[in-house]
Order: structure tokens, then C-alpha cells, then sequence
């Protein structure tokens, strides 16, 4: 069998023993990489004065990594710059906090090509690689001009946006083009798929084949959706455990005579945080009887803080929770309990068990797995409430969640009523259909349909015609560049 490169920004291999914070890009690839044998690759994390390429190799949990340090200007012009002040604001449709700098983007394509150099050393002949993320679009390129054939797909954790906001971008196109040096495009969601054929066709002239795949910029792909899930039987495992019954005993003991509400996000713009409270706000002015039997607890974890639209944004959360505590609290009493800390995965499943709701109300979000670990984490006997943002990929999937618009107060307080007061059998009805989704798309699923997606056998592309003959036919560069002889 081949082996699988996983190529990501950061490199976050889980240790297997529940005590990885919450997020579902480490899970989803430490588990793909247990079943194939392989190589995890990208950042360390850590910073140098001169990059010199030179990988740190270690085993963690069955997986072999392999990372590498970057200079300081790469970190704040790749990462602090394109992907996180252009690139993720843009993607998630918040082109008023989009920041366009020439540097942002030379930083980034900088940091791609020394990322298919350094990584290049490493692939062999049957190398099935597999990007991640908006951090590394540019990466098949940059392997490609290094002589590499192996089949290279890629994978978009989150939303890809309408054709109208990709052509706000400064230099669109070739960030575009470059995608098509993937055999492989995976988006969470058809409306992803379809808004990125919808700039290939509109912007670029492009067109489909006769087999389904994409042409245009002189290059054929293919692109589809492949929803992104937990590993539901590692949380169906974690949600009994020690620690989890630990945490469980504690919130339950702490909301006697109340019912809990919860939210679990990273401190970021795209969560609907502000959208959230508000409409938390407004539950309390419209159920005067129900303020002190109700609770909201809020975990946020704060994230790239050094970038001054999360700075704004934390300002903005701490005073309208103060209001709102302000308001409602009694001597004894907060409705809201707001916490700036990440927790590991087991204990987070004993706060969902706890939770008679969930608030996942994302204003966009290319899936959201904190609405699948929710689900997982549940009681069959006494299963909680999702409410879940029409915008989040999940809702897709998760349709017996009570699905809502999270920019309308009204909805959320609607939506917190009906779950608060929903009977025991209409709560297990839409637990069990919601169960069955996260169980068989579970991770195993995701990675099992990309991968064989991947490894079908290519047909000839207008890249592999294109090749000088002598890259196509001498056995030393074809070995050295991983491709097919």
C-alpha cells in the first residue's frame, strides 16, 4: 500500500488520550494517518532568525512527523498576513475586515515554495499526497515546478466563497489557477463546490468534461464535496469516562434547579458570538419566568490574538456579557458563565451531556464539529437540543437539529423556548436521526471517500502531456521527484 503525506499548516498530532483541546483538524488526520502509513508535514509552531529547511522527524502516537521552522517575517506575512487578516476574512464573507498588502502575498507564495522544497526530499515513487487548508493552496504548484507527478489532492476546511467576493481578491486568478495543479479539490459542502465552479465558469471560461471534471488555465481537476466528521466511536468511548463523568457531576451539581445552555467556539468573527448573546439577551427579556432557571455556558478559547480584528472582537464580547450579567443577575445568580480557556476533549464531552441545549450558531462555517461532538456526547435516554445556524455545513447534514438564522435575536429565543420545553420523545426522535448522520459520516468515512478519490487512476491531464519528455522518461528524476515512471 502507498503512503499518505499529510501536509498541513501546523502539525498537531493528538496523543490518543482525550486530552486534545477542541478542534477537528488534528483528530480528522491523526486518525487518517493511523490507517495509512505516512508522514504528517508542515510548521513547527516555532520560529528562526534564517530558515535553513532543516526537518525535525519524531513519532507520535503511530504517526511519523515531520516539521520545519519558519523566519520571523514569514510567520507575520504568510500567517498572520494573507491567511489570517486576507485570506480567512474573505472566506468566510467579511470582506470589511479583508486586508490586502502586497507583502501578505509574496510572504505566502515564499512560504509554499520552501514548503514543497524542504518536503521534497521525502516523497517517494507511490506518495499519495494530501494539503490541507487555505494556508498551503499554493502547494501543488510549487511541488509540480519541482518535477513531482504523484497524485496530490486537496482539502478546503473551510467555506469556498461566492464568485462576487473572490474577484475582490488582488490577484485572484492565480491563486485559482493554482488549484489546478490538485487531481483532487475537496470542499465540505455542494455549495462550495458550486460556488467554485461558478468563478471557474463565470471568471475564467472554464468548463466540464464529459466525465464529470473541470477544465480551464490549460489544466483538468476534480472537485467535490466530502463532509468532514468526528471519530464517533473515540467520543462514544471518551463521553463515559472518568474525567468526563468527573465534569458531568460538577455542572450538574452547579445548575441544580436550572437548565444549561452551551457554547463551545474559538474567539473568532465567524462564530456569531455577538449574534449568539444577543440573542440570549433577548430569550431573557421574552421569559421573565424562566431567567433564573437557565444558564448560558460560554467556552471561548482565544485565538490569534495578535490581530487586531480578534482584539476588537474579545473587547466587544466581555462588555456585552457584562451588560447582559448586569442586567439579569441576581446576588446569587449569573446567566452568563463566559470562559477564555480551551479544555481537553473528555472533559468537554461531560459538558455536553450536561447541557440540556447547544447554541452552534456560526454565521458561516465550512462544517463545525463541535455540532457532531455534541450529538455524540449525548444521553439516549435523555438526549439534549441542538440548535444549529443554517450557515454552518452541518446543518446539511444535521437537518432534525432546530435549524436558525443566527443574525435574527427572535430566532434564537424562539429556538431556546421550543428546546427548553421540547418533550422527552420528540428529543429522542431528531437525537436518534442525528446519531445515525455522525455515526456512519463519521472520520473514517471522510477519510476512506477522499483517499479512494484520490487514488483512482488518473487520466492523462493536459499537466502530465505537458511534461518535458526527459521528466516523463528518466527513472532518476521520477524517483527523486516522487513521480510516476
Amino acid at each position: 500500500m502507498s503512503r499518505l503525506i499529510v501536509v498541513s499548516n501546523r502539525v498537531n498530532p493528538p496523543t490518543g488520550k482525550g486530552d486534545e483541546s477542541v478542534g477537528g483538524l488534528a483528530m480528522a488526520l491523526g486518525a487518517a494517518l493511523r490507517e495509512y502509513s505516512g508522514i504528517w508535514f508542515g510548521w513547527s509552531g516555532k520560529t528562526t532568525e534564517t530558515f535553513t529547511g532543516q526537518l525535525n522527524m519524531q513519532k507520535a502516537d503511530g504517526v511519523t512527523v515531520a516539521t520545519v521552522d519558519l523566519e520571523e517575517n514569514d510567520y507575520q506575512e504568510y500567517y498572520n498576513g494573507y491567511a489570517n487578516k486576507t485570506l480567512w476574512p474573505l472566506f468566510h464573507y467579511r470582506v470589511d475586515l479583508t486586508a490586502y498588502d502586497r507583502s501578505f502575498g509574496e510572504g505566502y507564495d515564499r512560504v509554499n515554495k520552501r514548503f514543497a522544497e524542504t518536503l521534497l526530499p521525502l516523497i517517494e515513487p507511490d506518495d499519495i499526497i494530501w494539503v490541507h487548508d487555505y494556508h498551503l493552496i499554493p502547494m501543488a504548484r510549487e511541488l509540480r515546478r519541482l518535477g513531482v507527478t504523484n497524485r496530490i489532492g486537496f482539502f478546503l476546511h473551510i467555506p469556498w466563497p461566492a464568485h462576487q467576493l473572490v474577484v475582490t481578491l488582488p490577484r485572484h486568478r492565480p491563486l485559482v489557477e493554482a488549484m489546478f495543479h490538485y487531481d483532487l479539490i475537496g470542499f465540505q459542502t455542494e455549495e462550495s463546490v458550486q460556488a467554485f465552479e461558478g468563478y471557474v465558469f463565470n471568471e475564467v471560461g472554464g468548463e466540464r468534461t464529459d466525465d464529470g471534471r473541470l477544465t480551464a488555465f490549460g489544466q483538468t481537476t476534480q472537485a467535490g464535496a466530502f463532509p468532514i466528521g468526528i471519530d464517533a466511536a473515540d467520543f462514544d468511548r471518551i463521553k463515559d469516562s472518568y474525567r468526563a463523568n468527573r465534569v458531568y457531576d460538577r455542572l450538574m451539581a452547579h445548575s441544580v434547579f436550572r437548565k444549561m445552555i452551551v457554547g463551545v467556539d474559538r474567539l473568532d468573527y465567524s462564530k456569531g458570538l455577538e449574534e449568539r448573546l444577543i440573542g440570549f439577551e433577548r430569550f431573557l427579556h421574552d421569559n421573565d419566568e424562566a431567567r433564573r432557571e437557565v444558564m448560558l455556558l460560554q467556552i471561548a478559547p482565544i485565538s490569534r490574538d495578535e490581530v487586531g480584528a480578534y482584539q476588537d472582537l474579545r473587547g466587544r464580547l466581555d462588555g456585552l456579557i457584562g451588560r447582559i450579567n448586569g442586567a439579569y443577575a441576581d446576588m446569587d445568580f449569573n446567566p452568563i458563565r463566559y470562559l477564555n480557556r480551551s479544555y481537553r476533549r473528555d472533559e468537554l464531552a461531560g459538558v455536553y451531556r450536561a447541557a440540556k441545549a447547544a447554541l452552534v450558531t456560526p454565521l458561516r462555517d465550512g462544517m463545525n464539529l463541535v455540532a457532531k461532538e455534541y450529538v455524540a456526547s449525548q444521553n439516549a435516554d435523555d438526549p439534549g437540543v441542538l440548535i444549529l445556524s443554517r450557515f454552518a455545513g452541518a446543518a446539511r447534514q444535521l437537518k432534525e437539529a432546530l435549524i436558525i438564522n443566527p443574525n435574527s435575536p427572535e430566532e434564537i429565543s424562539d429556538a431556546l423556548s421550543r428546546a427548553l420545553s421540547m418533550d422527552l420523545a420528540d428529543r429522542k426522535r431528531r437525537w436518534e436521526a442525528l446519531i445515525d448522520n455522525v455515526t456512519r459520516h463519521d472520520v473514517t468515512a471522510w477519510r476512506d471517500d477522499f483517499v479512494s478519490a484520490l487514488r483512482e487512476p488518473p487520466h492523462m491531464t493536459t499537466r502530465e502531456a505537458a511534461l518535458p519528455k526527459a521528466a516523463n522518461e528518466t527513472p532518476a528524476l521520477a524517483v527523486r521527484a516522487g513521480g510516476r515512471a
